[in-house]
C-alpha cells in the first residue's frame, strides 16, 4: 500500500487503516493507497469483507485543504468513494475521533457505518465557502432524508454520535473496542444479503419528491440570514438534485459546483480564514516549552453585562467561578440575568435543564476579596476609567496567591499601566472580552511589556477552553479592534452633517456584507460608552454628544439614532435626529449634499485599513491575518470577505492608496494619511505581510 494507508488481514476481515497524521486528511498518497487497499480485498478470496478506519486520534478530517486550487492529482476523492461503493464485498466505515468532510463522504460510500461514543461526524465545508464536493449532498439525503440532510451541511455543524445514531447517519455505536465491534459489523453484513450502495436508494427521497414544498420551506428557513454567502445556497441547490437528477448525473453537476466556489472569492477568503485561526495560536516566545499555569478556579470583579457574561463563558468551559460585587444587590441583579440567560438557553433548547444546574452550580458569589485569594485567575471587569482599575488591581496584588493570573477586561486602557500598580506585572495581562461575552467568540489577549510567557500561554489555553478565539496582540489605546474602531468611525460625523442620514450609513455596510451598519451597532452597544470615553480623553463629537445630553443612548432607553417604540428589533427613523442633523450642519456652515455608498465605505472602511496597517507597523498586531481574526470574530466583518486586511489586498492595495490620499487632501483628516507600511505594499506589488517583514528585516 502507499505508506499513509496500512492493510492487515484478521480471519475474513480486512482491515484498511488510514495513517496521515495528525486528521488522517485524504492527500495523494492517502487516496491511492485506499483504492490499492480496496483492489487487494476485492482480489483476495479469503477475505469477504472490509473494515476502513484510521489512525492515531480519529478516522479523517477529510480532504486535504492545501490541495485546494492546484492542479487535482488523480485519483481524486471521488474515485475513492466510487471505488468503496462498488466493492463486491461489504465495506464497514470505523469511525473514532471525528469523520468530517471527506471523511464523512468517504463513509457514506461505504455499507455501513460504526462509531464510537464520543465520535463526531460533519460536513464542514460550507464554513470554508464550499459544498460538499464528493457526493456528500447525494448520499446523505438517500440515507438520511433531504431535509435531514439540510440540517447537516447547511450549517456545517459537528453531530455527535448518538445524534448521528439517531437520525441515521450511524448504523451502529461501540461502547468498548470500537474496531473489534467494526469487524463483527463486516462479518454480520458479509453473512447476509450484500446491501445496496446509497446511490441506489430512493425511498427517503419520495416524499419530498412528491411534494417539496417542506423542503422548501426547510431550506428558506435555513438560509434566511446567509447575507450574501454564496455556499449555503450551493449547498440546498446541490440537496435540491437528489429530487430531480439522476445520480451519476447529480455527481458531476455537484463537482462542477465545488470546483466553481473554490475558485470563488469568498471560498478563498474563508479559507484564508481557516489557515489566519490557526496561525493565531503562534506566538512568538511562546513555544510548547512554556506550560500555561493551571487554572482550577477562577474569580471575576463585577456581575455587570460584562462580567456576568465573562463568568458564564468561564462556567460554559467547565471552570468554577466566584464572582465579587461590592454589595449584595449588585450580586443580586447580576445573577438574576445570568439565570435568565440559562434559562432562555433552556427554552430554546441549546442545554438541558441538567446542564444549565450543572454551570449555575460552577458559580458562587462574594462581596469580599478574602473570598477569591485562592483563585489561580482573576479577570476584572469594572467600570472602564484608569483610576477606578489601579484600585481593583492594587487589591488583587495584596489579596491574590502567588503566581495567580491577573486580568484586565479593558477595552481600551493602558494594560502596562494597570500593571505597575502591582508588585507583580510579569502576572499581568488583558483580556478584552466582547460582549455578550457567554456568546462572542473573540479574545484579544494584550500582552504586556513584562507579562510573562506562561502567563501568556495561560490565556490562550484557557481562551481555547472556553470556545474563544483568542488574538495575542500589543499595548496601546484601542489594541486593535477598538483602534481601527476609532479610524472607521472618525468619519461618521462628518459623512452626517454633509448630507448622509444614519440608515444611509447602515445600508452602505449592510450592503458591503456586515450584519449591523455603526448607527445601529452603536445605539445596540449603547452610545455612552463612547462619551465617556470621549470625556475621558478631552475629546468631542457634536452629533453623539447632543443625543446622550438628551439621555438616548440607543436600544436601553427606547431612542438613539433611531426610534425603538416597537421595541430593540425595530429600528425607526426618527425625524428628531434628522432635525438635529440638519441644524448642527446650519450652525457649522456646511452645505448638505448627495452621499452614496461608494463613498461611505471609501471613507469608512478604508481608513480602518489604513490603522490596521499601522498596527502592523508598530507591532501592536504579529500579522495581517491576526487582524483580519479580530474583525471577523469580534466586529462582524464580512466572512465572504475574509477579513479587512484579507479583503484590502484582493480589492487592490494601490486603490485603497490613491482612494485615501484624494481623500486627505479632500477633508485634512489625519486617519486618511497613508501609512509607511500600506504605502509600501502598494507600490512594491507585495504583500502587507510581506512588506512587514521587509521592514522588519531593515530593521
Amino acid at each position: 500500500m502507499a505508506g499513509d494507508v496500512t492493510y492487515t488481514v484478521d480471519g475474513n476481515v480486512a482491515v484498511v487503516t488510514i495513517d496521515n497524521p495528525p486528521v488522517n486528511a485524504f492527500g495523494f498518497d492517502v487516496r491511492r493507497g485506499v483504492i490499492e487497499a480496496m483492489d487487494r480485498a476485492e482480489a483476495d478470496p479469503a477475505v469477504t469483507c472490509v473494515v476502513l478506519t484510521g489512525g492515531g486520534r480519529t478516522f479523517s478530517g477529510g480532504a486535504d485543504i492545501t490541495e485546494f486550487g492546484k492542479t487535482p492529482r488523480e485519483p481524486s476523492l471521488p474515485d475513492v468513494n466510487t471505488r468503496c461503493e462498488t466493492m463486491n464485498k461489504p465495506v464497514v466505515a470505523a469511525i473514532h475521533g471525528f469523520a468530517f468532510g471527506g471523511g464523512l463522504e468517504v463513509s457514506l460510500s461505504c455499507h455501513g457505518r460504526i462509531a464510537s461514543a464520543d465520535a463526531k461526524v460533519a460536513l464542514p465545508e460550507v464554513k470554508l465557502g464550499l459544498i460538499p464536493g464528493a457526493g456528500g449532498t447525494q448520499r446523505l439525503p438517500r440515507l438520511i432524508g433531504p431535509e435531514a440532510a439540510l440540517d447537516v451541511i447547511v450549517p456545517g455543524n459537528p453531530v455527535a454520535a448518538p445524534k448521528a445514531l439517531s437520525v441515521g447517519i450511524l448504523d451502529r455505536i461501540s461502547e468498548k473496542d470500537l474496531l473489534e465491534d467494526a469487524k463483527a459489523f463486516a462479518r454480520d453484513l458479509a453473512a447476509g444479503d450484500m446491501p445496496s450502495a446509497l446511490r441506489d436508494r430512493e425511498d427517503k427521497l419520495e416524499a419530498a419528491r412528491r411534494d417539496p414544498s417542506a423542503f422548501e420551506a426547510h431550506a428558506a428557513a435555513l438560509t434566511k440570514k446567509t447575507r450574501g454567502l454564496e455556499a449555503p445556497l450551493a449547498c440546498v441547490r446541490a440537496v435540491r438534485m437528489t429530487l430531480d437528477t439522476p445520480f451519476d448525473e447529480a455527481l458531476v453537476k455537484e463537482r462542477d459546483i465545488f470546483i466553481e466556489l473554490m475558485n470563488g472569492d469568498q471560498s478563498k477568503a474563508q479559507r484564508h480564514l481557516f489557515f489566519a485561526e490557526r496561525e493565531a495560536g503562534k506566538v512568538p516566545g511562546i513555544g510548547k516549552d512554556v506550560r500555561p499555569r493551571q487554572v482550577r478556579k477562577a474569580a471575576v470583579i463585577g456581575a455587570g453585562t460584562m462580567g456576568g457574561g465573562i463568568a458564564m463563558a468561564l462556567v460554559n468551559g467547565g471552570v468554577p467561578v466566584t464572582i465579587l460585587e461590592m454589595n449584595q444587590e449588585a450580586i443580586d441583579r447580576g445573577m438574576a440575568v445570568i439565570r435568565r440567560n440559562y434559562d432562555t438557553s433552556v427554552k430554546r433548547g441549546s442545554i438541558s435543564e441538567e446542564e444549565r444546574d450543572k454551570r449555575l452550580g460552577r458559580l458562587s458569589t462574594t462581596t469580599s476579596y478574602d473570598d477569591i485569594a485562592d483563585a489561580d485567575l482573576v479577570i476584572e471587569a469594572v467600570f472602564e476609567e484608569m483610576s477606578v482599575k489601579k484600585v481593583v488591581f492594587g487589591t488583587l496584588d495584596e489579596v491574590m496567591k502567588p503566581g495567580a493570573v491577573l486580568a484586565s477586561n479593558t477595552s481600551y486602557l493602558d494594560v502596562d499601566e494597570i500593571a505597575q500598580m502591582t508588585k507583580r506585572p510579569s502576572d499581568v495581562l488583558g483580556m478584552h472580552f466582547f460582549s455578550p461575552a457567554n456568546v462572542m467568540k473573540l479574545l484579544e489577549i494584550v500582552r504586556g511589556k513584562e507579562t510573562a510567557p506562561d502567563v501568556v500561554a495561560t490565556a490562550l489555553a484557557l481562551g481555547k477552553q472556553i470556545g474563544k478565539v483568542p488574538v495575542v496582540v500589543g499595548v496601546c489605546h484601542g489594541f486593535v479592534g477598538n483602534r481601527m474602531l476609532s479610524a472607521r468611525s472618525a468619519e461618521n460625523e462628518a459623512l452626517l452633517l454633509e448630507g448622509a442620514s444614519p440608515s444611509d450609513v447602515d445600508k452602505a455596510f449592510l450592503d458591503f456584507g456586515f450584519s449591523m451598519g455603526p448607527f445601529a451597532m452603536g445605539d445596540l452597544a449603547g452610545l455612552d460608552i463612547g462619551w465617556r470615553n470621549r470625556k475621558s480623553l478631552g475629546q468631542t463629537a457634536v452629533i453623539f454628544d447632543a443625543l446622550c445630553e438628551e439621555g438616548r443612548f440607543g436600544q436601553k432607553t427606547g431612542k438613539g439614532f433611531y426610534s425603538y417604540e416597537d421595541g430593540p428589533r425595530d429600528a425607526k427613523p426618527d425625524p428628531w435626529v434628522e432635525a438635529l442633523i440638519e441644524e448642527k450642519a446650519k450652525e457649522l456652515g456646511v452645505n448638505r449634499r448627495s452621499i452614496d455608498a461608494t463613498e461611505i465605505i471609501e471613507r469608512t472602511i478604508y481608513p480602518m485599513i489604513n490603522e490596521g496597517a499601522r498596527i502592523l507597523e508598530e507591532g501592536i498586531a504579529l500579522r495581517p491575518s491576526d487582524i483580519d481574526i479580530v474583525w471577523i470574530n469580534g466586529y462582524a466583518f464580512p466572512i465572504g470577505k475574509g477579513g479587512p486586511m484579507f479583503w484590502a489586498e484582493q480589492a487592490g492595495l494601490d486603490h485603497i492608496v490613491e482612494r485615501l490620499e484624494y481623500w486627505h487632501g479632500r477633508t485634512g483628516n489625519p486617519v486618511f494619511e497613508p501609512s509607511v507600511l500600506l504605502r509600501k505594499a502598494a507600490e512594491s506589488g507585495e504583500t502587507l505581510a510581506s512588506a512587514k517583514a521587509g521592514k522588519d528585516d531593515v530593521a
